[in-house]
């Protein structure tokens, strides 16, 4: 073997099963069964969405606590991710579906008061950049909570201030964003999305994701129609970029949250891209002759953006080889190698059943691992 081989090993979670810090330790193990010295670098990555401030820690950033508002008003513990002036925030750590008592939804009145919390606390701790990264939300308020949080005041005829969630904005009559933290106009924020669909509309926040938030079609048509009247409002107080930012790229990602990010003047980009940039992609990649990237599904999905795809497509551009591991694989040869993966090891090619894989992902990734080795590092 070449002793100069260096794995770079940077995969998203297999949501259910292993975070991205355990896939790489499975990986890392499994490799190491072949290649005992083997130089191995783990960056665990994510796209913005749940797992993100996990990714951030795990490359270095400290982890802050903080006490904030779930989605339903209760108060949870949420945490986000600083080093030096930059903070990353997880819009999910406070406003996620996880943060539901299990089986409950609550598509109309679900807040995203406790992400504004969040951003406040990164503001507090001293953040010049913030990354917010969006996505898993309990959500579809167009992010009215959040700025709630952070001054605004959303009212209705009788001046006083509208029901939480994406229902209650259906009263709203008067929106007065003067209150707004001055702080933020001095940060550079962020919005990391792996989502580019508008606020309302056929491709909209509610008629896209409302229904995996327990949305019915009644409740997607009200969220649609309290959404767009959110906008209306909000030109009248901030002009035309209101309606202009409502039908941007990302403004309807995590339940419009976007939308509300955009108004605080955030720039959007792709989760996956800001995070690589963040986590310290670059300089790895330069160490490294394979990269070994994945997540739980590799499927249409992931070539939209998600994790895999992003590391994959800047490990091609710097002539890396890369390989991928899943717990279940939906896309072909061809595919693969057009989003830049050489070849995909799912669970599957070693554990045929797919209840086995999910309940012992660990122990089979690492047997994954070690046809990963024999196939490219022998």
């Amino acid at each position: 073997m070449n002793e100069t081989r260096r794995v770079l090993i940077a995969a998203d979670k297999f949501k259910g099963s292993l975070t991205a810090v355990q896939v790489a330790e499975r990986v890392t193990a499994g490799l190491r069964r072949v290649v005992p010295d083997l130089a191995v670098e783990a960056l665990p990555v994510a796209d913005g969405g749940d797992g993100t401030v996990d990714a951030a820690v795990a490359a270095g950033f400290e982890r802050r606590e903080v006490r904030v508002a779930g989605p339903l008003g209760q108060e949870v513990t949420a945490a986000f991710a600083l080093r030096g002036e930059t903070a990353v925030v997880e819009m999910a750590e406070a406003s996620g579906l996880q943060r539901l008592p299990a089986g409950v939804f609550a598509p109309l009145t679900a807040s995203t008061y406790g992400s504004g919390e969040l951003l406040r606390a990164a503001l507090d701790a001293g953040a010049r950049t913030i990354v917010f990264g969006v996505g898993g939300s309990a959500t579809t308020d167009g992010g009215a909570g959040m700025l709630s949080a952070l001054g605004a005041r959303f009212l209705n005829e009788d001046g006083e201030p509208v029901s939480p969630g994406g229902g209650g904005l259906a009263e709203l009559a008067r929106a007065d964003l003067s209150g707004l933290d001055p702080r933020l106009s001095s940060v550079e924020l962020v919005l990391a999305s792996d989502v580019d669909n508008p606020l309302t509309g056929p491709k909209g926040a509610p008629a896209v994701y409302g229904p995996q938030k327990g949305a019915s079609p009644d409740d997607v048509e009200t969220l649609d129609a309290a959404l767009a009247h959110f906008a209306k409002v909000l030109e009248a107080e901030v002009g035309p970029r209101a309606a202009r930012y409502a039908a941007s790229p990302g403004a309807g990602a995590a339940g419009g949250i976007g939308y509300g990010a955009l108004l605080l003047g955030a720039r959007f980009r792709p989760g996956i891209e800001v995070m690589l940039d963040v986590l310290g992609f670059a300089p790895a990649l330069e160490r490294a002759s394979l990269v070994i990237t994945g997540e739980g599904s590799l499927d249409e999905q992931t070539l939209h953006g998600k994790a895999p795809a992003g590391v994959a497509a800047a490990a091609r551009s710097a002539g890396r080889t890369v390989v991928a591991v899943c717990g279940r694989l939906a896309l072909s040869p061809e595919a693969l190698l057009r989003a830049g993966i050489e070849r995909a090891y799912p669970l599957t090619s070693v554990e045929p059943d797919v209840a086995t894989c999910i309940a012992d992902a660990g122990p089979i990734l690492e047997r994954v691992a070690v046809r990963i080795a024999e196939d490219h590092l022998g």
